[in-house]
């Protein structure tokens, strides 16, 4: 069998919740922790308090306006009109509820998720799972730091090229990194002006093409999606993988520590719990807002709009841009770049402008938070005490190299085909961020009297499921377009070892939503692949080419792809 009888492993002891009597040393990036004000006049809600636990949220929500997020709304607009606007609600909903979970572990352990992950996987697993988190952190910094340069490309009229971009927000990113030098609160106001520069933006795009207001309530509060095909649905789990950033579980969990929370006292606890939720309904609700302005915008002025329709436009308003559009009936395919020059052609050289500064906004804000993110689940999962720009300078390296290089080779015209790798990158590392989330906050041992309930360990384990199949879909559909026999025997063999490690992952998830916490012992990743490659290769292999089965249903070491 898959699982063997769970005992308490002697090498490595279960995770304990941390000690109460004292309060930890305060180990994450940031060097000071906000007071709380005590507020005897409102016991059951105060706005001094909200606003004192007002800010990692908004940093949080950062990553639903990442240029990734803004790319996918506006094909969404363009491909889908106002059809899959509540798909974008559904999923930021799901994205809060489990953010939510990462707040909680982070405000009752005390720990980050990767040292909660740190202390309890072993040694092997423990380092495959940092890895993937840092592939996700690596693709979402590329779109951002890619999305940074596409602006600053636009703003100076194509004068400076994608990769001076590139090195351009890298430069500004350090800068800006050391603003909480001036303390934790004027950084948080920094991103809170970022992200009011992107609703001023994207709100002005709004207000110059004004959508129809019937067709945006009616594709928010309708689900469903008439006339949809391929192309709509693919767009849908694009929505979707877009939305929810398996890094950002980590990020959340760390930036709560940001304020001071006396974790014995459970009624504090408790209070602060209920605050940092205010407060990311609030940061989710606008960054919602911001998103649909995007996918309004396109959905109005470009649905069902042909190369041909945007060429004749922009030639008619001597667009600089015009060639970027082939004069034939194909239908309209935009990304960031390409979507500021149809604003530029339809609405005007301010509309382009005013674009680019709000992807601008968007890609610094998030290429700062991603950061953050790296640093965490650095020190988290490796234990690392180093200096401040060493950490800074280390998980930047990481990060921007492979996105230097792609500027350099790649033309700025031609990104598409690398945003759809990246976005299937991110969507396999979702199980790696997702369930070890709902793994810790279930086990009493850990969250003690704030563990989850039975509703919510059925519900996030329903949200997961869902999440993983949406995004598995994806990935498969994006291999089964290469079009190729041996990617799709490699992919399949890939597939095997990625499903086994998350069935490792799972087998701890199953475990703590149905035994009691000291009765688990991790089982060696080893015993997990045997099995499951004896089940899955076939059928993989049988999905993606249909043609690498052997004798009995195995795969034959021998056949060759015709």
């Amino acid at each position: 069998p898959l699982l063997s009888p769970l005992t308490i492993s002697s090498s490595r002891n279960p995770l304990q919740p941390p000690d109460t009597s004292s309060e930890e040393p305060f180990t994450t990036y940031f060097d000071s922790k906000i007071p709380i004000p005590e507020d005897e006049t409102h016991s059951c809600f105060s706005f001094r308090k909200l606003w004192a636990f007002t800010g990692p949220g908004f940093l949080m929500s950062i990553a639903y306006l990442d240029p990734g997020n803004i790319e996918s709304d506006l094909q969404s607009g363009a491909v889908a009109g106002f059809k899959l606007l509540w798909v974008l609600m559904l999923a930021t909903i799901i994205g809060l509820l489990l953010q939510r979970l990462a707040a909680r572990l982070g405000v009752v352990t005390g720990l980050l998720l990767a040292e909660v992950c740190n202390r309890q996987y072993q040694k092997v697993p423990r380092i495959i799972l940092w890895l993937m988190v840092e592939l996700a952190i690596i693709g979402s910094d590329m779109q951002e730091v890619i999305g940074s340069a596409i602006a600053i490309n636009l703003l100076s009229v194509g004068k400076v090229p994608l990769w001076g971009g590139v090195l351009i927000t890298i430069a500004d990113t350090f800068v800006f990194l050391f603003l909480d030098k001036y303390g934790l609160r004027k950084l948080e106001a920094f991103f809170g002006f970022l992200i009011t520069i992107m609703a001023l933006t994207f709100g002005y795009e709004y207000i110059t093409v004004k959508p129809n207001q019937e067709k945006l309530l009616k594709g928010l509060f309708i689900p469903y999606c008439q006339n949809c095909g391929t192309a709509q649905l693919e767009q849908a789990v694009g929505i979707v993988g877009a939305v929810i950033m398996p890094h950002n579980m980590y990020l959340h969990s760390a930036l709560v520590k940001s304020r001071q929370v006396n974790r014995a006292n459970k009624r504090e606890v408790r209070e602060a719990n209920k605050y940092f939720f205010i407060e990311s309904c609030i940061a989710l609700f606008v960054s919602f807002i911001i998103n649909i302005f995007v996918v309004t915008v396109f959905a109005e002025a470009f649905f069902e709009k042909t190369n041909a329709d945007v060429s004749s436009v922009c030639v008619n308003t001597s667009s600089p841009h015009s060639s970027l559009f082939p004069s034939n009936n194909k239908t309209l395919e935009v990304d960031i770049y390409k979507g500021g020059v149809v604003l530029g052609c339809y609405f005007g050289p301010a509309a382009l402008y005013i674009w680019a500064i709000g992807i601008l906004a968007a890609g610094q804000s998030s290429t700062m938070t991603g950061t953050y993110s790296g640093q965490f689940v650095m020190e988290g999962f490796l234990n690392l005490r180093w200096s401040r720009f060493a950490r800074v300078l280390l998980t930047r390296s990481i990060a921007i190299t492979p996105t230097l290089f792609v500027a350099i080779f790649q033309d700025v015209e031609h990104l598409t085909g690398m945003n759809d790798f990246l976005n299937v990158l991110m969507s396999l590392q979702l199980p790696f961020a997702l369930i070890p989330v709902l793994t810790f906050t279930s086990l009493p041992s850990v969250m003690n009297d704030f563990a989850n309930g039975l509703f919510w360990k059925v519900a996030g384990g329903v949200l997961i499921l869902l999440i993983c199949s949406v995004n598995m879909y994806f990935v498969v559909d994006y291999v089964r377009a290469l079009n190729h026999v041996a990617l799709y025997v490699g992919a399949a063999v890939l597939s095997v070892i990625y499903l086994s490690f998350v069935a490792y992952l799972k087998s701890f998830l199953r475990a703590s939503l149905t035994l009691p916490w000291r009765s688990l012992r991790p089982f060696p990743l080893g015993l997990a692949l045997g099995p499951w490659l004896k089940r899955l290769l076939p059928p993989l292999c049988t999905l993606l080419s249909g043609s690498c089965r052997g004798p009995g249903g195995l795969p034959s070491a021998s056949s060759s792809p015709d």
